[in-house]
């Protein structure tokens, strides 16, 4: 029995010296996360697609940190508005028009950057466009469309800015990807297309360009309430497409607050993460498309047969505000015109 107490007070003790050992490594961790955290302060920070929405979003968080903003947009007029703003916020922010889906224009941008600010330090590829609409409406140049601003856009910028990072041995890369980019969405396929591209794009990079001290992260997000819904592109039956989309980018079950994402989209790139889905209903849906991905595959196949067939006039191209009607009236939706409102999308 001596010896029973004697073993079973070692072990005791040995569980202990263990616990204690794995506290400290976590704590050792923690410290050495927080003394290597990116500092934004006086760092020059690229957002595309800066003049609204969650682009927006982001240079107001960032200019709270003390960053040096660029913000280009092909909206000269949302983006004198955006500069404006950031303007009277305090922050030292330069407004470049620009079509990034152009080569020569993207190198623009971060040329421009650089003789501005001596510097950049940060890349963040948010610009992009949303197809909506049966996918037998959808011509190829809705997909090239697509590709052209939500893909190559963000391989321009990325090739313009590279040896700028190289020279300095060192710069922060951030793709504003999508959950259409793990899991292809019914209505939206030439969106998810291009999205499925730029997560490949994203990772492979984060992979190759670690060596350089070139971090990239790859952020997933669901929608956003930030009042998008208005400047999307709607082809089938415009009002019926339309209205199931602004309410799916009303409703907070199916999309997520963007100041509360904007803030762990600007964490993530501060701890050099490699990789963040940024709702647990978007890490739900991609563990189990990684798990069964005949469910998520019969899941959407039921959704689909609730979804607007293509109408007569499908293959005319309407924007979304052109495409209100009473459905997309009421209480719910109405938070997607306050928040259009609030985030320079009118």
């Amino acid at each position: 029995m001596k010896e029973y107490k004697n073993n079973h007070s070692g072990s005791g003790t040995l569980a202990l010296y263990a616990a204690a050992g794995i506290g400290l490594y976590a704590a050792a961790k923690r410290i050495y996360r927080e003394m290597n955290r990116f500092d934004f302060a006086d760092k020059v920070v690229v957002i595309t697609g800066g003049a609204r929405g969650l682009g927006l979003i982001l240079a107001r968080e960032l200019a709270a940190k003390g960053a040096l903003l660029v913000i280009c947009s092909r909206n000269s007029e949302q983006l004198e508005s955006a500069e404006n703003e950031l303007t009277e916020r305090g922050a030292n922010v330069l407004a470049v028009t620009a079509d990034i889906s152009d080569p020569n224009d993207a190198l623009k941008v971060i040329q421009t950057a650089v003789s501005h600010f001596g510097k950049i330090d940060v890349l963040i590829n948010n610009a992009g466009i949303m197809l909506v609409g049966p996918q037998n409406v959808m011509d190829i140049q809705d997909y090239k469309k697509a590709m052209d601003t939500n893909f190559w856009a963000s391989l321009y910028m990325i090739k313009a800015a590279l040896p700028y990072f190289a020279e300095q041995g060192k710069g922060r890369i951030v793709n504003i990807c999508s959950i259409g980019g793990k899991i292809s969405v019914p209505h939206l396929l030439p969106y998810s297309v291009s999205k499925f591209a730029m997560v490949a794009l994203s990772e492979g990079l984060h992979a190759e360009l670690k060596k350089d001290n070139i971090h990239v992260t790859t952020v997933i997000p669901n929608l956003m309430r930030t009042g998008s819904p208005r400047n999307i592109l709607v082809k089938g039956k415009h009002e019926s497409e339309f209205a199931w989309f602004k309410y799916a980018g009303s409703t907070p079950l199916l999309s997520q607050d963007p100041e509360e994402s904007a803030k762990k989209i600007i964490q993530a790139t501060e701890y050099g993460l490699n990789e963040i889905t940024l709702t647990l209903t978007a890490k739900l849906a991609v563990a189990l498309q990684g798990i069964k991905p005949g469910l998520m595959s019969g899941i959407f196949t039921l959704a689909n047969k609730f979804l607007p067939d293509s109408g007569a006039e499908g293959h005319n191209t309407k924007k979304g505000y052109e495409s209100e009607s009473d459905k997309t009236s009421g209480p719910v939706p109405s938070q997607s015109d306050i928040a259009a409102i609030l985030n320079n999308q009118i």
